[in-house]
């Protein structure tokens, strides 16, 4: 699969749910889910998302390429969160590297940007 059929179909994930709002970050990027923080370890990577109580680690699909530049990971929602918290969460999803397809060992370069956590209900 290559780059732009993923993101065609990211898109067509994200048409279904035209209705809903989207955060400044999410505007400049829709295809891809905007991270308040991700690191990398030995064993996993861990990233945090945006939640509003019900998020989970099959909400989320990733895909990684392998050019002769390097290695990019990205990660897309698959379906948003149902859930009606009274304040903005987020919560913290782990991916192992092997689930990633990946060895941890050489640099993986993120797709997807970055947003500032400023805090529930901001």
């Amino acid at each position: 699969m290559n780059r732009r059929l993923f993101i065609i179909a990211a898109l067509g994930l994200l048409s279904a749910c035209a209705t809903a709002p989207l955060t400044p970050a999410q505007s400049a990027h829709a295809e891809l889910e905007p991270l308040y923080a991700a690191n990398a370890g030995r064993e996993v990577l861990k990233i945090e998302v945006a939640s509003n109580g019900c998020t989970a680690k099959a909400d989320f699909t990733f895909y990684v390429e392998r050019s002769g530049v390097g290695t990019t990971l990205s990660f897309a929602r698959k379906r948003l969160d149902p859930c009606r918290a009274f304040a903005m969460g987020k919560t913290e999803l782990v991916f192992t590297w092997a689930e990633l397809g990946l060895d941890g060992h050489n640099p993986v370069f993120l797709l997807n940007p970055l947003a500032a956590w400023t805090g529930p209900g901001s």
